[in-house]
This record gives structure tokens, C-alpha cells and sequence, in this order.
């Protein structure tokens, strides 16, 4: 069906459905689908079952930790076994094991067995998952779709994200009162047994990159090298690492801002999620309408400058209407920020570093570990409100320095890795 709607509508070319017209991406795509809806479940799930075992926003911000401290340990490792062995296996693999720790999950909770530290301990299960589950999965967008449709598929990719971030809280609060916590969980697993399911329509040719002769060790340090060797490759990671931590932190502060600040309830809760669905989807349309007429450093540069300041504002919001408006416009800020990053550094790595560059960029999805932490504790000690006002200005802070570096080099062309000479 995806690709009977690029095919039929020619007003289309140029933009980000082109990239429907490879076979291999319409399943990834799909089963990308499935998979974005049971993630978003996940993580959301269980910082609200957080909630309801305890009133501590230091444990709410350590099941944050929990899920993304693995990845700031182990990706590094993922990626180094993502340039050796067929991505597409092992993505297989990684989704079959998030699909029985969901159903796992729903039945701890539905025999009232659950407590705060098994959360905990099947959120860091999780994410030593995604620490090998990420870098080959972000590494295979590059590898099935032409270059120059590159940043119209992680666009499209992006747009998954943001649909799933509708999807889940339009249903998230009935699911949770009809069906209890359980439900949900019950339906994230057979949300990746599906993903799975169509990952085994695609070819596992071509998902393999020519193993290394050196070891495992001198594999990571020579991909260590070769992101040092390239400034704007680790100015940008790095810029999303500290975005990361102090950025990312309203989606773990959220509960805490529904309840205190909002005095609303787990439908109030999903709404907000919603609002900042329904912005993310916007951004992610945004984006695939301009296609390959994007300009990367620009669109990041504004885009973080200004989801800081969405914060800042969200975080002196104590009216509903108003705190859902802000959010959707920080939901859109954040997709073309988070979409220009990838495709910055995607366009950058060459494919024998893909795996490790990748990995060390999710980084900057890990990195809201640390911030969940350290925005928990500050949330805790000086209130939610003066948390996310710090975070958010430093945002402002970072993306106004790195850039006008990246601006100053290439203010309106593709990027490209130095050693490209392809047009």
C-alpha cells in the first residue's frame, strides 16, 4: 500500500514517501511500526506503574536510569558487534526477547507480585537489549535505501515515532482502566511478536558488513579514532548527548507535573502525551513534505534553540490547555531536531564504521539516564518546574554554540563524509 501511494501520486517526488519504493524499506518500515508502538508502551507503562507502587520522584527518575544506563555502558559493544555480524539476525533476536519481558511484566502485575525494584530490574534488562538492538537497527536504514533518499526514510522512520506517540495515549488511559496495567503489558508482547513476524519477510542479504580482521577491542578504539578524526561527526553526537540530559527530561518529569502541578490523573496524564504526539507528527510531516530540499545544521540549530525554550515555558504552565500546547509545540521541535541529528551523522560515517558511529550516537537517547537522575533529584529537592527551567536553558545554551560551528562550515549544503566524492 506505501508504495501504491508513492507510486500514484507524482506531486510526491522529491519528498521522503520515495523512499517506499525499495522493498526492504517497506517491511523495515512496517515492522518498525509495530515495534514504535509496544516501545512507546514500554517506557510510558512503566514510568506510570512507577507511580502507582511509589511516590518517590528519585525512583521514577532511577527507572529511566534503569532502561537507558545500559545503553551508555554497552552500545559501544553493540556496535562493534553490528559491523560484524547480520544486523538483520540479531534485530530478530532483540525483539523476540523485548516481546517476553512485556509478557513477563504483565504477569508480575497481574499476579500483584509487582514492587519498585522489579521495575527497575526489567527496565535495565531492557536496556541492555536495546544496547545491541539500536546500533544495528539504525545502522540498516543506510544500507537499503539510496543516499539521496536518506534523510526522506529516517523521516519516515521519525514519523513512526511520532504515531506511535499518538496512538498510545489516545488509547493508553482506557486500555489502563478497562484492562489494567496488565493489559497494556500484554499488548506491547504481541506488538513485538508481529515486529518479528515481519522482519523474517526481509532478505538477510546486504545486512552484513565484511568482518574486521582486528579484535573486538581494537575494532572499538579504531572507531573511537575514526568519530575523533571528524569533528562534525562528534560536535553533533555530543550536542545530542547534552540535549539528552537536559532536554529529555520532561518526559520523566511528566507524571510528577500531572500530579503536582496539574493535580490530574492517569487520563490527564495520557493527554499530555498525546498533545506531544500530535506535535511530534506534525514536525515529521513537516519534514517529509520538504524531502530532500532539507538542510540539515539550519533545521537543527533552530530546532533546539527553540525546544529549550518551549521548556522553559512548559515549566511555568499550571493550566492544562496551555501545558498541552506547549508540549505539542515542543513534540515537533524535538522530531526535527532528534531527525536532523541522525541524518547529520548518517550522511557523514562510511559503512565499515557505520555499526560503532551508530552506537556511539545513541548516546544521545541514553544519555536521559543521566538526566533522568539528575532531573529526579533536582525535581525532588528544588520542585518539577525549576528542574525542567535549568534544563531547558541549557539546551538553549548548547545548541547556540555547536550551531553556529556547524553553520559557519556548511550553512546550506548536504553534508557529506570528507572522503565522499560521490554527487
Amino acid at each position: 500500500m506505501v508504495r501504491r501511494l508513492a507510486d500514484s501520486l507524482p506531486g510526491l517526488s522529491g519528498t521522503s514517501f520515495e523512499a517506499f519504493r525499495y522493498r526492504e524499506y517497506r517491511y523495515f518500515w512496517l515492522a518498525a511500526a509495530f515495534s514504535n508502538v509496544g516501545m512507546w508502551a514500554l517506557i510510558y507503562s512503566r514510568l506510570w506503574l512507577m507511580r502507582t507502587l511509589t511516590d518517590s520522584e528519585v525512583l521514577l527518575g532511577l527507572v529511566t536510569t534503569a532502561s537507558l544506563g545500559p545503553v551508555l555502558l554497552l552500545s559501544m559493544w553493540g556496535g562493534v558487534l553490528a559491523d560484524r555480524v547480520n544486523r538483520l539476525h540479531l534485530v530478530r533476536l532483540t525483539r523476540l526477547a523485548f516481546a517476553a519481558v512485556a509478557l513477563l511484566t504483565g504477569v508480575l502485575i497481574a499476579t500483584e507480585v509487582i514492587r519498585p525494584w522489579h521495575v527497575i530490574a526489567i527496565s535495565a534488562g531492557t536496556g541492555i537489549l536495546l544496547s545491541f538492538d539500536i546500533p544495528s537497527r539504525s545502522a540498516m536504514v543506510a544500507t537499503i535505501v539510496p543516499r539521496e533518499h536518506l534523510a526522506g526514510a529516517i523521516a519516515m522512520y521519525s514519523f513512526l515515532f511520532a504515531a506511535a506517540a499518538i496512538v498510545g495515549p489516545a488509547l493508553f488511559a482506557r486500555l489502563v482502566l478497562n484492562w489494567g496495567l496488565e493489559g497494556v503489558f500484554f499488548i506491547v508482547a504481541a506488538s513485538y511478536l508481529l515486529t518479528v513476524l515481519t522482519l523474517m519477510m526481509m532478505s538477510p542479504q546486504g545486512h552484513r558488513v565484511v568482518s574486521a580482521e582486528s579484535g573486538w577491542i581494537d575494532g572499538l578504539i579504531d572507531g573511537l579514532r575514526y568519530i575523533r578524526g571528524i569533528p562534525a561527526i562528534w560536535g553533533v553526537i555530543g550536542l545530542g548527548i547534552f540535549t539528552g540530559i537536559f532536554g529529555g527530561s520532561v518526559e520523566t518529569l511528566l507524571p510528577v507535573f500531572t500530579d503536582e502541578v496539574l493535580s490530574g490523573n492517569v487520563s490527564t496524564y495520557g493527554n499530555l502525551l498525546l498533545a506531544g504526539g500530535i506535535g511530534g507528527l506534525a514536525g515529521t510531516i513537516g519534514i517529509a513534505l520538504v524531502g530532500r530540499r532539507v538542510r540539515p545544521a539550519l533545521y537543527l540549530t533552530v530546532a533546539g534553540i527553540s525546544y529549550g525554550l518551549g521548556l522553559v515555558v512548559f515549566a511555568r504552565m499550571d493550566v492544562f490547555i496551555a501545558a498541552a500546547l506547549i508540549l505539542g509545540v515542543t513534540g515537533a521541535l524535538r522530531v526535527v531536531f532528534g531527525t536532523m541529528n541522525t541524518t547529520m551523522v548518517q550522511t557523514l560515517v562510511e559503512e565499515r564504521y557505520r555499526g560503532r558511529v551508530m552506537s556511539i550516537h545513541q548516546f544521545t537517547w541514553g544519555s536521559t539516564a543521566l538526566g533522568g537522575l539528575l532531573m529526579g533529584g533536582l525535581a525532588q529537592a528544588f520542585g518539577a518546574p525549576l528542574a525542567l527551567t535549568v534544563g531547558g536553558m541549557a539546551t538553549v545554551a548548547a545548541t547556540a554554540v555547536v550551531g553556529a560551528t556547524v553553520l559557519r562550515k556548511a550553512p546550506g549544503k548536504t553534508w557529506r563524509h570528507p572522503n565522499d566524492r560521490t554527487s
